[in-house]
C-alpha cells in the first residue's frame, strides 16, 4: 500500500527590509524629515545600486534610484505604502501592516526619562543606579559610560527619537540573564502614560584590543502588547499558523505568533526564510530583516546600506525559488531611516510595495495605499477572510493579475 505526501496550502509571505523608506510622506516636515527617501538618497550617495531582481519586479517604479530604473513590463505588482498611523517607528509599522492603527503616538523622551520613571526603575529592580538617561546613539553611548558601568554595576539607560526604553549592559560583568530579568521588569512598569512601545535589551562586550566596547547580536525586544486582536490573530484563531522570522515574535509580544527564530543579521534571516517557505505546515511567513535599521541607518552608513540592499536583492532568486506556484510574496518596509541625512533617527517615509503570485510574471501598479494595513487585508483576503479586519483594503485581485 503506497502512501503520498500532502503538498502544503498556498502560502502568504511577508518579508519587511527594515527602514527600507521610499520618499517622504506628506506629514514629513511634522517629524523633521522632509527630503528623506531613503532609498533614493543611499543610491545617489554611493553613485547609483545594483538590484537586477528587485528591479525587474518593479523596485524602479516606485521611486527613483539611480541604477535601479523603472521597467515597462515589471514581473511583479509595485505600489508605495502610507503610513496612517501617528510615529514612525517599528511598532507602529509593524502592527499597521497587521491592521492595528495607532491614533495617539508613543510617548518619547528627547531629554531623558523623568526621575519618577528612573527611581521605579531603580526600586523594582534592585540595580545600584544607571547610568546616562538621555537621548543618545546605542553604539556611541557604551563608549562614554562601558568602563563606568563594568566598574559600578549600574546599567546604562537611554533612549531615541522613537518609543524605546534602552538598556545596555556588559554580558559577562553585569550578566545577559540579569540584562534580560531587569529589561522585563521595565516593560511591567512602563504603562498608561509612560507605556513606551519597546523595552530593548542591549549587551556588549569588551574592551576590544582597541579599547572600544562592542554591542552584540543578543538583543532582545520587549513589546508592549497590541491593544486589541490583529490580524495575525484573526489568522490564528481561523487556523492559519503564523511563523515568523527575526523580531517578529518580539515586535507582537508573541501574541499571534507561533514561532519566531531568532536572526543573527540579513543573511541569516533570510536563510530562515526560505527554510520557512520550505516548510511543509501550512501558514502564515512574517519577517523582518533588521540590519538595514540597526547597523546602518541609525548610523548614517551609506555605504554599508547600500552594499546590504544589493545583497538582499541578490537573494530574492532563492526565496522565489523557495515558493510553490500560487504563493503570495509581499516585500515591503515599516519605515524609513534615510543615511545620508542628518538625523541618525527613523525617517517618516512612504514605504515600498512589491507583490507577486507566483506563477503570474506580470505585474499591475497598486499606486500609493492609504494605510500599510492593507499589507494585512491582503493576507486575510489570500486565505480567505476577506475584510475580517476591516482597516485596509486588498490588493490581491490586482497581484492576480485583474488589471491586465
Amino acid at each position: 500500500m503506497s502512501t503520498t505526501t500532502r503538498q502544503r496550502s498556498p502560502r502568504a509571505i511577508v518579508m519587511v527590509l527594515d527602514s527600507v523608506g521610499a520618499g517622504a510622506l506628506p506629514d514629513a516636515d511634522a517629524y523633521g524629515d522632509e527630503g528623506s527617501n531613503t532609498l533614493k538618497n543611499t543610491a545617489r550617495a554611493v553613485g547609483g545600486l545594483r538590484m537586477p531582481n528587485l528591479q525587474a519586479m518593479g523596485l524602479g517604479n516606485i521611486t527613483d534610484i539611480e541604477g535601479v530604473p523603472p521597467t515597462d513590463r515589471p514581473t511583479a505588482s509595485w505600489g508605495r505604502c502610507r503610513e496612517r498611523s501617528a510615529g514612525k517607528d517599528t511598532t507602529t509599522g509593524h502592527w499597521e501592516m497587521m491592521g492595528l492603527v495607532l491614533e495617539r503616538a508613543f510617548p518619547t523622551y528627547p531629554d531623558g526619562f523623568p526621575d519618577e520613571v528612573i527611581d521605579e526603575f531603580i526600586a523594582k529592580t534592585g540595580v545600584p543606579g544607571v547610568l546616562g538617561n538621555k537621548a543618545a546613539s546605542g553604539t556611541e553611548i557604551i563608549q562614554e559610560f562601558g568602563a563606568e558601568h563594568v566598574a559600578s554595576g549600574k546599567p546604562i539607560v537611554y533612549t531615541s527619537a522613537d518609543s524605546v526604553f534602552q538598556v545596555a549592559a556588559h554580558e559577562e560583568a553585569f550578566g545577559l540573564d540579569r540584562l534580560y530579568e531587569v529589561c522585563g521588569i521595565a516593560r511591567g512598569m512602563l504603562t498608561g502614560d509612560h507605556c513606551v512601545g519597546r523595552v530593548i535589551a542591549r549587551p556588549f562586550v569588551g574592551p576590544d584590543e582597541s579599547g572600544r566596547f562592542v554591542r552584540t547580536h543578543r538583543r532582545r525586544d520587549y513589546a508592549v502588547k497590541p491593544f486589541e486582536p490583529t490580524v495575525l490573530d484573526l489568522l490564528r484563531s481561523n487556523g492559519v499558523p503564523v511563523f515568523g522570522v527575526g523580531k517578529i515574535g518580539d515586535i507582537f509580544a508573541w501574541q499571534g505568533v507561533d514561532s519566531s527564530p531568532h536572526v543573527t543579521d540579513n543573511m541569516d534571516a533570510v536563510d530562515k526564510l526560505v527554510a520557512e517557505i520550505a516548510r511543509p505546515e501550512d501558514g502564515f511567513v512574517f519577517a523582518n530583516l533588521v540590519d538595514f535599521d540597526m547597523l546602518w541607518g541609525h548610523r548614517n552608513d551609506a555605504e554599508s546600506y547600500a552594499r546590504g540592499l544589493e545583497a538582499v536583492d541578490a537573494r530574492i532568486p532563492e526565496v522565489l525559488d523557495a515558493m510553490l506556484p500560487g504563493d503570495l510574496l509581499i516585500i515591503t518596509a515599516d519605515h524609513g531611516c534615510d543615511p545620508t541625512t542628518p538625523s541618525t533617527d527613523h525617517s517618516r517615509e512612504h514605504t515600498p510595495l512589491i507583490a507577486k503570485v507566483k506563477g503570474i510574471d506580470a505585474g499591475c501598479p497598486l499606486g500609493t495605499r492609504s494605510t500599510f494595513a492593507d499589507i494585512g487585508e491582503t493576507v486575510l483576503d489570500f486565505y480567505g477572510l476577506a475584510g475580517a479586519c476591516g482597516r485596509g483594503t486588498s490588493f490581491l485581485d490586482d497581484v492576480k493579475g485583474a488589471c491586465l
